[in-house]
């Protein structure tokens, strides 16, 4: 349904685009209408491979479709085709988010007899670090690109050099998401979260003793990061040990028999596990 939302933007955010950017410069408008299509086709492309990295450039992508397209609905008067293009726009931008689309392309990876599953955005992440991460992105690859279409050419050199810098690093921060997941192999599952752990921890079929829901409270390793969702709790015969991440350059050495974290989709990691027989001592 993503894919399909977002083929039909350009025919219905086209005329609403262009009634919008009517009163602009040439040059401008050259550089908006340009500069939308790279991108649609960009993030087209990304919307056909299912990758971790594709998963980061939707999610950053998509839902900058909305401002674009509130923005056109604005300035063509609200017309009806401009408001379906905000409508789609609008639904296109919440899947790209959804769980469902993070575990189908978190599972682009993998290969063999695996299955891999999203975690969650840890929740104080949401309250301001994702937001400005994104607005970097955004910001970064348009300001210096329209200084240059306003012939603004000292401001839009170095904006443009500067933005585009700035997105990358913005990119590749919120990329670290898209590499946290859950793993069920043939051997058991591994736990892959590179903001909170060193290595990933395999936790072999035989170790495993429950997977469930997890208490509110409890002698548990909480690797949940304060996601908002149902957290899930594994539970293992003996303590593993471990390496967490403490700072930039500090871990920490620990041992835990009852480990929480919280997938994008816990129904779907349960049924998983079920059908593995993992954790059903």
């Amino acid at each position: 349904m993503l894919r399909a939302l977002w083929l039909t933007l350009p025919f219905t955010m086209g005329d609403a685009l262009g009634t919008a950017l009517a009163s602009r410069s040439t040059p401008v408008q050259h550089m908006v209408v340009a500069g939308c299509w790279v991108l649609w086709a960009a993030l087209a492309v990304a919307l056909a491979v299912p990758h971790a990295i594709t998963l980061t450039t939707i999610r950053l992508g998509v839902p900058g479709a909305v401002v674009v397209a509130a923005w056109a609905s604005w300035h063509s008067n609200s017309s009806a085709s401009s408001i379906a293009g905000l409508v789609i726009a609008v639904v296109a931008g919440g899947l790209a988010l959804s769980g469902f689309v993070a575990d189908e392309y978190v599972d682009g990876s993998s290969y063999g007899d695996e299955r891999r599953f999203a975690l969650r955005v840890p929740g104080p992440l949401m309250l301001g670090p994702i937001p400005l991460a994104w607005a970097a992105v955004v910001t970064g690859i348009t300001i210096g690109p329209l200084w240059l279409a306003c012939e603004c050419w000292i401001r839009g050199i170095i904006g443009t050099a500067v933005g585009f810098t700035l997105a990358a690093l913005a990119w590749r921060a919120v990329h670290t998401l898209s590499k946290r997941f859950v793993v069920f192999v043939p051997a058991g599952m591994t736990l892959v979260d590179p903001s909170t752990l060193i290595d990933a921890i395999l936790m072999p079929s035989r170790s495993v003793m429950t997977i469930g829901p997890a208490p509110a409270d409890g002698n548990f390793l909480d690797l949940s990061q304060h996601a908002l969702g149902l957290a899930l709790e594994v539970t293992l015969n003996e303590p593993f040990g471990m390496t967490l991440r403490r700072g930039r350059n500090e871990s920490e050495e620990v041992e835990a028999s009852r480990i929480v974290f919280t997938p994008a989709r816990p129904a779907a990691v349960l049924a998983e596990a079920a059908r593995r027989r993992l954790g059903s001592r």
